[in-house]
């Protein structure tokens, strides 16, 4: 009972510390925005007015503000699960692309399949995505190379390669876009707050997050995928296959990110449009790292990165300020998390020695 209760007082305790870590982050980010105002802007007040306020509005911009945290919600969910099993995926931008492209073709291809095309063209995409994360995980497995850099190799290419597919052999001359062709309307998500973008794809996500955290707490796999994470060669001791977990949780990393990508296009675009998703793949990862890699907090540090990019937009279309300053911002959180990770793993080096 005493070590029961131990336990759960550990664990209140470092919740508390990860969520002041967070808001710490957070708060630290719109201050930069605030001074980034006050030195860029002939009116600041209004600059800013428009940055906190303008995503809420009015149904339009609040609805396309949680349009933009479904595709990051699958990219933080697929890097939490990397990252549980102590990989690292760097190649989201390639995964959630292609993952995307291939889920368009699949839909343009299976047009006469109705609700089961939908489901099979998602399938498939996320398994373009995962099969290229995996073969990050195959090559640590056989020869020991870092997933960090293969993932991120593998990502650069397969993004040249899918933006020649789509302005070339795949693209849809009726359009003046670089584009494929549109998906069949029976493909597409259902809007759900008009004249918005916002889609059912949503409740898909928060279904995503619920699975993903039964998976990591409640099966005997997400247990040996933690406990690999934490420390492979007890696992190892353990009889747990290591092997395997070099693997599993990059494809499945890498899946996430291909469902992600057909999420976007069945929801939002309806054609893969060339080089559409650039910067979504790194806001997964840094959506991933503020929420330390636990799947309940990637809703939250999802919905923080959509504020700022809806907030940018308003105050852009509305002062005299650029997009930029919402990248500026966006770097300013990956310098914080990235700084606190690795404190966070220095400490933990120096406990165990």
């Amino acid at each position: 009972m005493v070590d029961r209760m131990e336990k759960r007082r550990v664990t209140i305790v470092a919740t508390l510390r990860n969520s002041i870590g967070a808001v710490v982050i957070v708060g630290i980010a719109l201050a930069a925005l605030v001074v980034l105002s006050l030195l860029l802007s002939a009116t600041p007040l209004k600059t800013l007015r428009y940055f906190f306020l303008g995503p809420l509005q009015n149904t339009y911009y609040f609805g396309n503000m949680l349009n933009m945290a479904i595709p990051l919600i699958f990219g933080g969910l697929g890097v939490s699960l990397a990252m549980r099993s102590g990989s690292f995926n760097l190649g989201g931008e390639g995964q959630l692309y292609s993952g995307a492209f291939v889920a368009t073709i699949s839909a343009l291809a299976l047009a006469r399949w109705g609700s089961a095309g939908v489901v099979v063209a998602l399938f498939l995409g996320a398994c373009t995505g995962g099969l290229l994360a995996g073969l990050s995980g195959v090559l640590r497995m056989k020869w020991n190379t870092s997933e960090l850099i293969t993932s991120f190799l593998v990502s650069n290419a397969v993004v040249l390669v899918v933006s020649y597919l789509i302005a070339g052999p795949f693209m849809d001359p009726a359009t003046n876009l670089i584009a494929t062709r549109m998906i069949p309307e029976s493909f597409r998500f259902t809007r759900i707050l008009e004249p918005s973008n916002l889609s059912s794809a949503l409740f898909a996500a928060v279904i995503a997050v619920l699975v993903v955290h039964l998976y990591l707490y409640k099966t005997k796999s997400g247990y040996e995928l933690r406990l690999f994470g934490l420390n492979p060669r007890f696992a190892a001791y353990g009889g747990i296959r290591t092997k395997w977990y070099q693997v599993w949780p990059m494809f499945l990393s890498g899946a996430f990110y291909g469902l992600a990508g057909g999420m976007a296009i069945f929801g939002t675009y309806y054609a893969c449009m060339k080089e559409f998703s650039t910067g979504m793949g790194w806001n997964g990862l840094a959506v991933a790292l503020i929420a330390r890699h636990r799947p309940a907090a990637v809703i939250p540090a999802a919905l923080f990165f959509a504020y700022i990019e809806s907030g940018a937009r308003n105050a852009m279309l509305h002062s005299d300020v650029t997009f930029e300053i919402a990248s500026i911002v966006q770097s300013v959180v990956f310098f914080l998390v990235t700084s606190a990770v690795l404190q966070k793993i220095g400490s933990v080096q120096r406990r165990s020695i």
